[in-house]
């Protein structure tokens, strides 16, 4: 099952790139008792994103225009969160 920040996450991200590809993965059993585990169960997260959003942005961009889609998500509702944005065909 998937808990209500991932869905909010999902949510977010849906509206605002409109993807190809989403896959936000729960990695927060591989961090259980390491720092940043607040014991919620979500607290760490890989997104895997592909839209046409991303043709022509660079790496760092794309990272910072998911980062500006999730608002007050990461850093603060969630300890660290992984990006793979591309492009489709990348």
């Amino acid at each position: 099952m998937t808990g209500p920040i991932a869905q909010e996450m999902r949510q977010l991200l849906e509206a605002a790139f409109a993807p190809t590809r989403l896959d936000v993965i729960n990695d927060s059993a591989s961090h259980a008792g390491h720092m940043g585990d607040d014991g919620t169960g979500e607290s760490h997260f890989t997104i895997e994103i592909e839209s046409a959003a991303f043709t022509g942005v660079s790496r760092l961009q794309r990272q910072r225009l998911v980062n500006a889609a999730l608002g007050d998500i990461p850093g603060q509702r969630v300890h660290a969160i992984a990006i793979k944005a591309r492009a489709p065909g990348e």
